[in-house]
């Protein structure tokens, strides 16, 4: 069986090299290594001459003690020996659902989401049934709606906190509540997590691994740390039969992973206040450029991203989201992302947490974009 194209990656692919303002990038302003390694203190000259000396083998298979340890700090109720190191949150995401889904089963997705939550499982074969989130619910999950898809064969329910593309955050307490809906009949919770870890008012996000000892969350250094090109993410999971499993798998796609991005990695994840810090900046200023523009801009409308660094703008314009954001790319330059990749039309995703003149300008060319078609 052929799995679904991925929608997202291969408009990306397709057309991020091409862009004059690219709006759809989704990770906080990239740190360069010298700007990672001044943040953490490091005498930058010196590093590198000691990492010129690393010898690039296999390293460890499993992850190194420090990265491990630095990964397990960013959960309150994780430990080194939960934590697998994996290639990127996409990694991450196909293992565990790999790993856990089988034909027989049925799983539910929130939608939308990152299509690997539900395509990988429909190519497996399994029942995947589509938890649709919708505006006038803050893009939260309905939990009436939840506990009417669940049945003794649902395997697993997976969320995206917080969502990509909306930027909305499940509080706790429904978080909690979707914990007693899996509970009730047994199945797992993954949460993809990859935008966790900075909120608007400083305090700790909680993770589904602090809340279900059949919770797994998946992370990566890619948004919140800057760090993408390290293609490094992880699973972490206190269940000790998925970390068999996960391990199992891991064998046929994954061995291990780079020692470069390891050490890397783990000295981000030492100073990750640092990081945060310059991070949240980025984001609340960028978030606040987005929410001016929108309240501006009669021909858009949206639900203020709380988390996050997307959102879904609607138009209102009668054009198909691909067409009009392969238009907006010719004539202005300017690239979002089609809701279309995410099953939502009549919209496009807007990335925003970087440059604050690249935002406002390729804002500005949108607004005169629909105002002159």
């Amino acid at each position: 069986m052929k799995i679904a194209t991925f929608k997202v990656e291969q408009w990306m692919n397709a057309y991020e090299t091409l862009c004059t303002y690219n709006l759809a990038e989704t990770c906080i302003d990239s740190l360069t290594v010298r700007e990672l390694l001044e943040l953490a203190g490091e005498d930058v000259e010196k590093y590198m001459m000691d990492m010129a000396e690393e010898r690039l083998t296999y390293g460890y298979i499993e992850g190194s003690p420090e990265l491990k340890a630095g990964i397990a700090g960013l959960y309150r109720e994780a430990h080194s020996k939960d934590v697998i190191p994996t290639h990127g949150a996409v990694g991450a995401n196909n293992m565990i659902i790999s790993a856990l889904i089988e034909p027989q089963d049925n799983m539910i997705s929130v939608l939308p989401t990152y299509q690997q939550h539900y395509s990988i499982p429909e190519w497996i074969g399994a029942d995947v049934r589509l938890l649709k989130l919708k505006l006038e619910d803050d893009y939260l999950p309905n939990l009436d709606e939840l506990r009417g898809m669940v049945d003794e064969k649902t395997k697993l329910i997976t969320i995206n906190n917080p969502n990509n593309p909306t930027g909305s955050l499940i509080p706790e307490e429904t978080l909690r509540e979707i914990v007693e809906i899996a509970r009730s009949v047994g199945a797992y919770v993954l949460s993809d997590e990859v935008y966790r870890g900075i909120s608007e008012d400083g305090s700790y996000m909680p993770s589904i691994v602090d809340l279900y000892d059949k919770g797994v969350s998946v992370g990566s250094m890619s948004k919140c740390f800057s760090l993408a090109g390290l293609r490094l993410g992880w699973i972490v999971a206190r269940d000790p039969e998925v970390i068999r499993l996960v391990l199992e798998r891991r064998d046929y796609d994954t061995i291990s992973c780079g020692v470069l991005d390891d050490r890397l990695a783990a000295l981000a994840l030492k100073h990750k206040d640092k990081i945060f810090a310059r991070n949240r900046e980025i984001l609340l200023k960028s978030r606040k450029i987005l929410d001016d523009w929108v309240n501006a801009t009669p021909e858009v409308r949206y639900l203020k991203p709380v988390a996050s660094t997307t959102a879904l703008v609607y138009y209102d314009k009668d054009m198909p989201s691909r067409e009009l954001c392969k238009k907006l790319l010719d004539s202005k330059g300017v690239m979002f992302t089609p809701g279309e990749c995410f099953e939502m039309e009549g919209a496009v995703r807007i990335g925003y947490a970087f440059d604050p003149e690249l935002l406002k300008t390729g804002l500005d060319k949108f607004a005169e974009f629909l105002r002159e078609i």
